[in-house]
Order: structure tokens, then C-alpha cells, then sequence
């Protein structure tokens, strides 16, 4: 079920910024500021030869990556993101393996325009897991 990885996601308290480092620092490919209401937050992605790296800053006082930073004012590795090609078989599978899955259990659009949930840390070995359908 599980495909490639998609990407690490980062949060960082000023996106700007962390672009810049991995763009002059690294000499990485950095995409323009995208905002995601739906989530929360406002993402650059950093491509790479074999996957992303997505750094996440927080669109407005209510988003989950402000919680995030209030804990690691730094900014450190938010989520991993795996492709799968079906998100609701997916899903399911998830649930009758007992994993949770976050919000409602039903997929939200993400950053890539493609079909994305969240499943539960705890059920993860401490990492939340991001899914987004291929």
C-alpha cells in the first residue's frame, strides 16, 4: 500500500527565512509562498532529486503549526508524507488496523491539489503521518 515518500514537512516560524537558508545556503529549488486556508498554514516546497521538503509557517493564531512552535519556537520536523494510490482504500485499511485517523476521516485537498489525511502519532512510533493519494 505504502508508495514513495512524498515529502518532510518542517515548521518554522518564518517561512522567508527558512526558504532563503535552503536556497542560498543549499542551492535548492525553492517554490513561491502558497497559502493552504484549509489547513492552516502557508508552505514553500524545496525539490529534490527524490523527494520534497515542504516548510510549513502558520496562517494565523489558530493553526496547528502555531501550537507546533509555541512547543518548538525553532521550528523541527512536523509530518512525513507518503504516497498511496488509493486514499480511501487507504484510509480504510488504516482504520481496521486500528490507526486513527485525524479530523473528520475524510480527505481534505492538500498543498499538490491531490486528496491528503493525517494519521495519529501515537499510531506512528511518534511521527504524524501524512497520506496523499498518487
Amino acid at each position: 500500500m505504502i508508495g514513495r515518500l512524498n515529502h518532510v514537512a518542517i515548521a518554522v516560524p518564518d517561512l522567508a527565512e527558512a526558504a532563503a537558508t535552503y536556497r542560498d545556503a543549499l542551492g535548492a529549488e525553492v517554490t513561491k509562498p502558497q497559502p493552504e486556508p484549509d489547513h492552516g498554514v502557508t508552505v514553500v516546497f524545496i525539490n529534490l532529486p527524490n523527494t520534497k521538503i515542504e516548510l510549513l509557517e502558520p496562517l494565523g493564531a489558530d493553526s496547528p503549526i502555531a501550537k507546533f512552535l509555541e512547543k518548538n519556537p525553532n521550528g523541527g520536523i512536523h509530518h512525513v508524507c507518503y504516497e498511496v494510490d488509493d486514499i480511501i482504500a487507504a484510509r480504510d485499511q488504516m482504520k481496521a488496523t486500528g490507526a486513527r485517523v485525524l479530523g473528520d476521516g475524510e480527505p481534505k485537498m492538500g498543498a499538490h491539489g491531490k486528496p491528503v489525511l493525517f494519521l495519529h502519532p501515537k499510531d506512528f512510533c511518534g511521527t504524524l503521518t501524512e497520506l496523499e493519494q498518487a
